[in-house]
């Protein structure tokens, strides 16, 4: 069977007691290193407090395994109990959804546990999630590519008077392009957008669109690290909170819609004072 199983947010610890009973079963563990990472993913010692845990070796996967050779963990998977551990929720990024598809297209048994991701975690603003529209990612900006197409979602949840939750970019083992175009794969450093940046790139599109989806002085949302001891929230301007070291990553915003008096209540715990 093969188990895909959510790791929380937080550290090795939030994984769940069904989540922690599969594991220690399994004849394999694989872990994916590419759509997100826990808050002690950056540190040296971060897998083998995995490890310590589980009482077990993980194989950590990047894209390139996960999209293009996980045939061969799900053929591991006939034969023995097999486990994929995702961070956060195991449907929080669409390639474990292809995964699944294709385990059962094989015949696999899939088992899911479940757990936290940022899509619930960012309920801690008080922002209520029913009032959510749909969700963007924001990707990095290069000299030749900047994408906008976030643009009309956002314009179309303010619209509605929905919040909008940004996911910002992660590049884990991205190949460079002078490399692919020499035939010859090497990686790029890992990168990991910051509010700050994104905050950035959001405003040179709203220059360029003009078409007042957003501005500088839109209340937004900041999150770092949700779900961890030093998890930052801070709610404020956009022109504010660019202003603002969030720290390590993962970032993501939410550009606030319409609010509720008990959302506003809640904000003014978070509110930015300068």
């Amino acid at each position: 069977m093969l188990y895909i199983i959510g790791l929380g947010l937080g550290d090795e610890r939030d994984i769940t007691l069904r989540g922690l009973e599969a594991v220690k079963k399994c004849h394999k563990i694989y872990m994916e290193a590419y759509t997100s990472l826990l808050s002690f993913g950056l540190s040296t010692d971060g897998l083998s407090k995995l490890e310590n845990l589980y009482g077990k070796s993980i194989t950590l996967s990047d894209r390139e395994m996960v999209e293009e050779k996980a045939d061969d963990m799900l053929s591991e998977s006939r034969d023995a109990d097999v486990a994929f551990l995702v961070v956060g929720d195991p449907f929080g990024a669409t390639t474990h959804t292809d995964l699944l598809v294709r385990a059962k297209k094989m015949g696999i048994d899939v088992k899911i546990i479940h757990n936290a991701s940022v899509m619930n975690a960012i309920g801690i603003c008080g922002l209520q999630l029913y009032r959510y529209g749909e969700t963007v990612s924001i990707p990095f900006f290069t000299e030749t590519w900047r994408p906008d197409s976030f643009y009309e979602k956002i314009q179309r949840n303010c619209m509605m008077g929905l919040h909008t939750l940004c996911l910002l970019d992660i590049r884990v083992k991205e190949p460079s392009l002078e490399s692919l175009c020499r035939g010859r794969k090497q990686y790029e450093p890992p990168r990991y957008m910051t509010i700050n940046t994104a905050i950035e790139q959001l405003l040179e599109v709203e220059q360029t669109r003009e078409e007042s989806a957003y501005s500088e002085e839109t209340e937004c949302v900041g999150f770092a690290r949700l779900g961890s001891e030093d998890q930052m929230v801070v709610a404020g301007t956009m022109r504010q909170l660019q202003m603002i070291d969030f720290g390590a990553p993962l970032h993501c915003l939410v550009i606030t819609g319409k609010t509720h008096p008990l959302e506003e209540e809640m904000l003014n715990f978070y509110r930015c004072r300068t």
